[in-house]
């Protein structure tokens, strides 16, 4: 745990308290404030209480005794309309903030050249954090990994010298941290999400870019408008940018060609590692990842020999792009972290031969941008509440069955895919392109359960296993 000194023997109001926000109650308990913690959900307060902490009710407090408001990032800051502890707040003039900011204040008050890796983006979040971090650690360094992936990160052991913070930041993190200064920043991209959180794709960008602009150095993936810009922008503003890409070569920087990795430096480049036979890295998007955590590997100090080395031993991450089994040629992939179609379409890109397990509670657009992956597809199986409008954009394009639960999606998709002729391994690809809250709690709930079914069928090897 990190405590939080920078509030001791002040007044601080908590909202939300799920992983996150327990953890900032205790981080500020153990550095000395006084807490008031609260949450509209009576099962998170249950929760709270069983976990020894107390709750206060919020609001019937006096709000001009707070030093600050620590929000939990999943509690509307701005859109569609301002929660009411925000309202509160900002009615008493007390700042409003969050876990993250927490931790770069005591950073800086202790330990301010601590090395400190955010990374934010659309897509790729966790994989690159994930990577980064394995990749330190595959060199000896004590690292920390956390944020938005996995653990709190309060929760984590506090900054020192030679200890490297990992730590994934969602847009709503970064909303609540002004102060956010890592060593090294990394943007991956910027598509549309959390539009009705953010009012406009232009306010997500900027949410977006201040994670970088006051990076020490900043690892930016140009391949696509809107990193392009904040790369320039930063460049002309002094702030060190090291620019990384997928798609195409780069005088300076890192990029991918297919699957070989390069390092160029004034125009004049070096192959540093291929990501062939990396099957937790396969992909452009993946190509994407990779780039931007060997950039901030280097610019820690890490050398291309190491990094080689350690990329051929990561073992990626549950629910992204995480093979679970095989039956035959038939491989079982769980891409459950695949909540929209962008995410779905790298999924796609990878496979020739699919068997498609999608649907769940479906996102503005839908499939319809799929549109161009669906010859890859062989069959589709349909769950969840957007089985219909998914069946309506397949037409006759497509050949699909409406299976209702993921288990009989499972049961038609591997006794299908059995039965493939084909000169390709046939794989069978849950990426359902939609929210999990229809049938399952989250998508790691949803992945899980795809996992237990494939693991369930008769003759399924494990990943590694040999035939």
């Amino acid at each position: 745990m990190i405590p939080v000194t920078s509030f001791k023997g002040q007044n601080v109001a908590v909202f939300g308290l799920g992983g996150s926000g327990q953890a900032a109650v205790r981080a500020l308990l153990a550095g000395g404030a006084q807490v008031a913690a609260w949450d509209d959900s009576a099962v998170a307060r249950e929760a709270t209480v069983a976990a020894g902490l107390a709750v206060e009710d919020l609001r019937s407090a006096d709000w001009q005794g707070f030093a600050a408001l620590v929000l939990a990032p999943g509690v509307p800051l701005t859109h569609p309309k301002p929660a009411w502890p925000v309202v509160s707040a900002r009615s008493a003039g007390i700042e409003i903030i969050g876990d993250i900011e927490l931790f770069c204040r005591e950073r800086r008050r202790n330990v301010p050249n601590a090395p400190f890796v955010a990374i934010t983006g659309t897509n790729g979040k966790s994989t690159t954090t994930a990577l980064i971090a394995h990749l330190l650690a595959a060199t000896g360094r004590e690292v920390e990994m956390g944020g938005n992936i996995g653990r709190a990160i309060l929760s984590l052991e506090p900054p020192r010298t030679g200890r490297f913070h990992v730590i994934e930041c969602s847009s709503f993190q970064i909303d609540l941290a002004p102060s956010l200064n890592p060593s090294v920043g990394v943007l991956l991209n910027v598509t549309p999400d959390h539009l009705d959180r953010h009012g406009t794709l232009a306010a997500y960008a900027r949410i977006k870019e201040r994670l970088v602009a006051q990076s020490d150095v900043a690892v930016i993936a140009v391949d696509d408008g809107w990193t392009q810009s904040i790369a320039d922008r930063l460049q002309r503003a002094g702030t060190p940018v090291i620019r990384v890409s997928a798609r195409r070569p780069l005088a300076d920087g890192v990029y991918a060609d297919g699957a070989e990795i390069f390092v160029a430096e004034s125009g004049a480049s070096h192959r540093l590692a291929t990501l062939a036979g990396v099957a937790t890295l396969r992909g452009s998007h993946n190509a994407q990842n990779a780039v931007a955590a060997i950039a901030v590997c280097r610019a820690l100090g890490i050398s291309d020999a190491e990094i080689a080395k350690g990329l051929s031993t990561f073992a990626g991450l549950a629910h992204r792009m995480e093979e679970v089994g095989r039956r035959g040629r038939v491989i079982f992939v769980n891409d459950s972290k695949a909540t929209n179609a962008d995410a779905a379409a790298k999924a796609l890109a990878v496979f020739p031969r699919v068997y498609w397990i999608a649907g769940g509670r479906p996102k503005a657009g839908g499939i319809k941008s799929l549109a161009p992956f669906f010859p890859r597809v062989i069959k589709a199986y349909l769950i969840g509440e957007a089985t219909d409008e998914f069946a309506a954009t397949f037409g006759n394009s497509v050949q699909y069955m409406k299976c209702g639960t993921l288990q009989n999606a499972v049961a038609a998709a591997a006794a299908d895919a059995g039965d493939d002729r084909g000169g390709l391994d046939p794989v069978v690809l849950l990426s359902p392109a939609c929210a999990s809250f229809d049938q399952f709690q989250n998508f790691e709930k949803r992945g899980d359960a795809f996992r237990t079914y494939v693991r369930q069928l008769n003759g399924i090897r494990m990943p590694g296993e040999a035939a």
